[in-house]
């Protein structure tokens, strides 16, 4: 008969394609994780995966099978967690992680109607999956979707950026995509960082290129840097939400066509992927955004 616990290594190991990667998102050692696969394989009667060099490939048997287990599985670990927040106190404490721009626009504002506590911490995508590797973080909002082992990415949102200039600032109008790259390249700009993110991004995208542009002034604050153009005459790139929610006449969007869209994702480990805070926190994040 077979052994739940060959059930969740399956699956485990359908996720990441690997046998290792598996082991280690269980906190097993590899042998027992081939153990467990080599176990259930026996007791189905034919082979779940194709080994390759770098990766095992599921078999039609697999896929068959880890459709059928990872719904009832991922019920169970959910009964599992209710279960032992039930002897929780009544205010969970929850770990997140964001950008200082979007926590203060989209979390803070809200903060006062959560049913929970919480512990910040605020940065750049690489310092908040390093806390979350750590367990420093329970949950983190990122615009990088590294692939790391034991951490699980969802879909948040996406998230638009556009050029903003100062209200006053006189703008060529001309459909010739070369002029106007040349003409946006002879600007001042002010950038989040040194390798310009998201400028980078709309040349690439629009322009087909490298943006040849030194900024006049780095600036690792969007709010500052709106706050900035507001009294200079420079260009940067900002997020609408930001725009939106600030709502000012001295600013404006300019060749609203060369927007981009960015993808924001939630971020958490595999093991705590059914704490009910975890979920909590996601469901009232997605209801405000």
């Amino acid at each position: 008969m077979a052994d739940f616990e060959w059930y969740r290594s399956f699956c485990t190991i359908y996720k990441h394609n690997s046998v290792s990667e598996a082991a280690k998102a269980r906190i097993m050692t590899q042998p027992a994780m081939s153990q467990h696969l080599a176990s259930l394989e026996a007791e189905v009667g034919e082979s779940l995966f194709v080994r390759t060099s770098r990766k095992i490939i599921p078999t039609e048997r697999g896929k068959a099978l880890y459709s059928q287990l990872a719904p009832l599985i991922e019920s169970l670990e959910e009964a599992t967690m209710s279960f032992k927040s039930a002897s929780l106190p009544t205010l969970t404490v929850i770990k997140i992680g964001a950008a200082h721009e979007f926590y203060t626009e989209k979390i803070l504002p809200r903060l006062h109607t959560y049913n929970m506590s919480t512990i910040t911490n605020l940065g750049t995508a690489d310092q908040l999956l390093e806390l979350l590797k750590e367990d420093k973080l329970d949950l983190i909002i990122t615009s990088k979707r590294y692939q790391a082992p034991g951490i699980e990415y969802q879909k948040l949102m996406d998230e638009e950026f556009v050029i903003v200039a100062p209200s006053d600032c006189e703008i060529p109008v001309t459909d010739d995509l070369k002029s106007l790259e040349q003409w946006l390249s002879s600007q001042n700009w002010i950038s989040y960082g040194l390798d310009l993110p998201m400028i980078r991004r709309i040349w690439r995208e629009h322009f087909k290129k490298r943006p040849q542009i030194r900024p006049i002034h780095i600036i690792p604050d969007l709010h500052l840097i709106l706050k900035a153009i507001e009294n200079s005459p420079c260009l940067s790139v900002i997020p609408t939400y930001l725009l939106r929610n600030s709502a000012n006449e001295k600013t404006k969007v300019i060749y609203e066509d060369l927007r981009v869209k960015n993808e924001l994702f939630f971020a958490y480990k595999l093991k705590h992927k059914h704490l009910p805070q975890v979920h909590e926190m996601m469901t009232l994040i997605r209801e405000d955004v």
